[in-house]
């Protein structure tokens, strides 16, 4: 059964795609909002909708009711599965993605990206930070948040590993909250290396508070980073119900 299952959430969420990249590209058309607002918000709805096709995910959502969707945040998530993505979709605002520059490059996936103004990340270019800092500096000065995954790539072993200074080192330097986002269950989703959808997954999604930067300095930017994966660890160890160092990749 998992087998057919999976075979027909497949078949839904393909024929979801081709439905939408149509329906995003007249919204890009109509969209004169210089961060595509509208255009962001449609493409996030894509993810909402794979979410809710999908018997086998059930998904609990605390503390997105207390955000300011036009307030700018930088916003950080860990990191367990190609689940991810789609679940934080569900969350009720916009925000634009910094992704790997070869999720582009995917027919129909790469070119509904680059309507809704995420932003590609070359890992090889020499000066990668300067030109994804350009582009997340002008969605902030727009009212627009964009999100990271600070780890760059997926935990294996579902522990938080560690985090890379980028986001906090722009958070600091463009005077803008970090919004921490905790994600638990989405390792189950859609197993490595599998294309069999796991039955009955819980997924739990929490935004946590944000960490204000007012007043802070570029050498501050390791204490802010610690202290946001801080407050991941924390709460994944209490959902787990282990010690915190039970959950620290790095250890």
């Amino acid at each position: 059964m998992r087998y057919v299952g999976s075979i027909l959430i497949w078949t839904a969420i393909t024929l979801l795609v081709f439905i939408w990249l149509p329906i995003l590209a007249v919204t890009r058309l109509f969209d004169r909002n210089p961060v595509r607002y509208t255009t962001g918000r449609v493409f996030r709805k894509l993810g909402l909708y794979i979410t809710k096709i999908n018997p086998n995910w059930n998904i609990e959502i605390e503390g997105a009711e207390l955000i300011n969707d036009r307030k700018p945040y930088i916003m950080v998530s860990n990191h367990l599965s190609n689940a991810d993505i789609p679940l934080i979709s569900n969350l009720p605002w916009e925000m634009k993605w910094i992704a790997k520059k070869e999720l582009f490059t995917i027919p129909i996936l790469g070119r509904m990206m680059k309507f809704a103004g995420d932003i590609p990340v070359d890992r090889a270019s020499s000066n990668k930070r300067l030109g994804v800092f350009t582009k997340c500096a002008y969605y902030l000065d727009r009212n627009t948040s964009v999100i990271f995954f600070p780890e760059g790539t997926r935990s294996r072993t579902g522990k938080l590993n560690r985090f890379a200074l980028g986001a906090f080192d722009l958070a600091i330097r463009e005077q803008v909250d970090v919004l921490p986002i905790v994600l638990d269950g989405t390792q189950a989703c859609l197993p490595k290396k599998s294309w069999l959808f796991e039955p009955d997954v819980y997924v739990k999604l929490k935004v946590l508070n944000p960490i204000s930067t007012k007043g802070l300095k570029q050498e501050d930017s390791i204490e802010l980073m610690e202290n946001v994966r801080t407050e991941i660890i924390k709460q994944l160890s209490i959902w787990r119900g282990v010690p915190p160092d039970g959950v620290d990749g790095t250890l």
